[in-house]
């Protein structure tokens, strides 16, 4: 496949963003290779925290997170979703599935930092593509924390918001990923953040992932992802050790969202679950040490 790289001056000087780099080159599961971006912060034997992003973000949605959890001893590792931040970007929209994105995060962090004892954190896509990371190698995680994401699998009506949703991200001609994130925000970006989400993309044809993504979540029991979405919740529904909800009160898209977990996941049973309040979709922008807080408790509660 051919692909995308955003030229690294984009990223030059972005506001609360002093992390390193680190890139990983991984099968792009068509005969070549992607080179994948990370950030890997903090003590080499803290307990790890695996966070993940969603759409159309990128790791930059962390940068206020990192600190905090570093600060409390956490080794943080945050990908870029291939097509997202610092990482490659197919070219074209059939690029992209949700079975791909699975075996591209699989080697790009859990085979290649071979993580083990890990915490995981997702929002939003970063959490249908965790979430099945975490069922896959279950011996590898001893906790997961999500809000405002989901693991769809075709049962039940999407809601209007997330319908207007794709029907945008298929339909305009502009897409606008900076304004689209201070759009699902409560707090107020500055112009330099606002374009900090924007600097993955200098223009629309490096946005086919962002594009595509929405029609990727599964809205029918026909959709491709769905069988491999069933077998996570098989192992979801065995899973024992802690889950903690923690989505947020304003997100009109992923609301109730977390009912299926705490109705179907064990581990789920007596967690310190919480509404996280005057938060929107991206509550890592509203409520990042609230969010960074909830993550060191869980690790120190064990």
């Amino acid at each position: 496949m051919r692909s995308l790289r955003t030229p690294d001056d984009r990223f030059a000087d972005l506001p609360d963003y002093p992390f390193a780099p680190n890139y990983v080159d991984i099968d792009d599961q068509d005969g070549g290779t992607l080179r994948v971006h990370y950030l890997d912060e903090g003590p080499a034997d803290g307990p790890i925290v695996l966070a993940m992003h969603g759409e159309p973000s990128w790791s930059y949605l962390y940068r206020k997170m990192v600190p905090a959890l570093v600060a409390g001893g956490a080794r943080v590792i945050a990908p870029d979703l291939v097509g997202f931040g610092k990482s490659d970007k197919p070219s074209e929209k059939s690029d992209y599935t949700c079975a791909r994105h699975v075996a591209w995060m699989q080697e790009a962090v859990i085979d290649h930092l071979d993580l083990h004892d890990a915490t995981f954190f997702g929002q939003d896509w970063g959490g249908l593509v965790g979430l099945r990371l975490v069922a896959d190698n279950p011996d590898r995680f001893a906790r997961v924390v999500i809000g405002n994401t989901g693991l769809p699998n075709g049962d039940g009506a999407p809601s209007k918001a997330f319908m207007d949703w794709q029907k945008f991200s298929q339909e305009s001609p502009v897409f606008p990923i900076g304004m689209l994130l201070q759009s699902a925000t409560t707090t107020e970006l500055s112009d330099a953040e606002v374009a900090a989400y924007d600097a993955p993309f200098p223009d629309e044809t490096f946005k086919e992932g962002a594009r595509i993504f929405p029609t990727l979540v599964p809205t029918s029991t026909d959709d491709p992802a769905v069988p491999a979405n069933n077998a996570a919740w098989e192992v979801l529904k065995r899973w024992e050790k802690p889950f903690i909800c923690c989505f947020s009160d304003s997100d009109p898209v992923t609301k109730g969202g977390d009912t299926p977990f705490l109705q179907l996941v064990p581990g789920a049973a007596g967690q310190p679950h919480v509404t996280v309040e005057n938060a929107h979709h991206f509550f890592q922008e509203d409520a990042a040490a609230q969010l960074a807080q909830i993550v060191l408790d869980a690790i120190s509660a064990g």
